[in-house]
């Protein structure tokens, strides 16, 4: 009976994905074992480190619907590992004494380290889609809401305007690198293991390298510089990889929580029928995904500690590192996976408020223009009078509830610095573009430069810009 979120028949499909289940399920990496067993049997058959029909026959029977799973969990209790009851089963299925010749020169982490590497690679095209579709739709909302202002925070006080485009264009950026992130990684992940005992493969006399390259040919995997047995920094780095891919969707999960705050209400996860509901508050509507989101990704970031501390590795076989990889890796994956499912859906149904932006922008009465004000009073004042003005002339407008431009009309310092109409546009909000092919002149609403956002949008060929 399922006893994780993971696994749960309730939780499983918020917190993981079947997909992702099946790729770390017994039967895969079961599975995957019989094709890493399938694969040195039919090379070293070609090579004639074994006989021909030895290898066919134990090709023919390399099949998870001819293990007795039930059996292998027994044995994998009384043993220790899985693989070992995997070849006495094997050996058993085969007629005439010939899978005696399974395994040939192998050793047990050979066959578990580079079943592991086939998982990640079905696992990082699960993430690759996911990771494609998150790009699209964020790529979608910074186009259209690139000119739509609202108040960038600091410390969760309004700061300075920027766009809500410009905020999604941010996370597309992050979700971009982490795509050309696995991309280089997975040359240095999807690297094979036969090595044997110590990693000498001194377990066959001839024909070693010549066993290793075809092997790591047949399946589809690069061949191994040198023993990685206890040299973990390849599995470490996939750990961190994910826990890297986590940190920004907990970054989106973040912000959608706060902007959904009944005070601020700015955007909001999508709807469906009874979605967020509280059993006691009607109307309620609880920031579900982004929960989810935010509870899967912490977990996955010690998933990734843990699997540094399984570099730790003791010799040339280890002692209890190893296993670390075999609890944390298969779950920092699911749990991924679910965070990416809930992301996913998230951006591609978010609801924006456009008019809630802007009424909240207008909330502070022109305070978040603050630092506008004092940039176009600095070169008659000087940087630190003219830092000094404002910031009283901000204590008088909130004190008073006045708008700073108001109270700056006022002052004759300021009125003395600046002309009426030059101190009104001096805290307008105005869009004016920049890229790097030059300024693209100005849009109704503007503040500071677009460089970034249009830059990215252009890159991803999703604007005309």
């Amino acid at each position: 009976m399922p006893a994780t979120v993971v696994d749960s028949a309730i939780f499983g499909n918020i917190f993981s994905t079947e997909t992702m289940r099946r790729v770390w399920s017994d039967e895969n990496r079961t599975r995957k074992y019989l094709d890493v067993e399938a694969a040195l049997a039919r090379v070293q058959g070609r090579l004639g480190l074994i006989p021909a029909e030895a290898a066919e026959e134990i090709v023919r029977h390399c099949d998870i619907g001819q293990i007795d799973m039930d059996k292998l969990r027994q044995q994998t209790e009384r043993i220790g590992y899985p693989v070992l009851g995997v070849v006495s089963q094997l050996t058993a299925l085969c007629r005439d004494g010939l899978g005696e010749y399974c395994h040939w020169g192998a050793t047990t982490q050979d066959i578990t380290d580079t079943a592991t590497v086939l998982q990640m690679r079905e696992a990082f095209e699960l993430i690759e889609a996911d990771l494609a579709a998150i790009s699209a739709a964020l790529a979608g909302l910074a186009r259209r809401y690139r000119d739509t202002p609202m108040a960038g925070r600091s410390n969760l006080q309004q700061a300075v305007p920027v766009s809500f485009g410009y905020k999604m264009a941010g996370l597309l950026s992050a979700i971009e690198r982490h795509r050309e992130r696995l991309a280089q990684l997975k040359p240095r992940a999807l690297v094979g293991e036969f090595a044997g005992a110590a990693g000498t493969l001194a377990s066959l006399e001839k024909g070693a390298m010549e066993t290793q390259e075809g092997l790591m040919r047949e399946l589809g995997l690069a061949q191994p510089v040198i023993a990685w047995h206890t040299i973990r920094d390849n599995i470490a780095e996939v750990g961190c990889f994910l826990g890297l891919v986590g940190g920004t969707l907990g970054k989106l999960s973040m912000d959608v929580k706060l902007l959904m705050q009944t005070e601020v209400g700015e955007v909001f996860e999508p709807f469906a029928h009874g979605r967020g509901s509280s059993s006691t508050m009607p109307q309620k509507r609880n920031p579900i995904s982004s929960c989810y989101i935010h509870a899967a990704i912490s977990v996955v970031r010690q998933h990734a500690a843990a699997l540094m501390d399984a570099m730790v590795a003791d010799h040339e076989r280890s002692t209890g590192p190893w296993e670390i990889e075999w609890i944390v890796l298969p779950e920092a994956f699911c749990l991924i996976a679910g965070a990416l499912r809930q992301s996913r859906a998230l951006v591609e149904g978010l609801e924006v408020d456009e008019a809630r932006m802007r009424a909240n922008l207008d909330a502070s009465q022109g305070l978040v223009l603050a630092e506008a004000a004092k940039m176009a009073l600095a070169p008659r004042l000087g940087a630190p009078q003219a830092h000094a003005l404002v910031e009283a002339a901000s204590r008088t407008a909130l004190a008073q509830r006045r708008p700073l431009q108001a109270v700056l009309g006022e002052d004759a310092q300021a009125a003395a610095a600046l002309k009426p109409d030059a101190l009104a546009a001096a805290v307008e909000i105005r869009i004016h573009r920049k890229t790097r092919r030059g300024e693209q002149g100005e849009i109704a609403i503007s503040f500071g430069s677009l460089d970034e956002l249009n830059g990215l949008l252009e890159k991803l060929g999703a604007t005309d810009a």
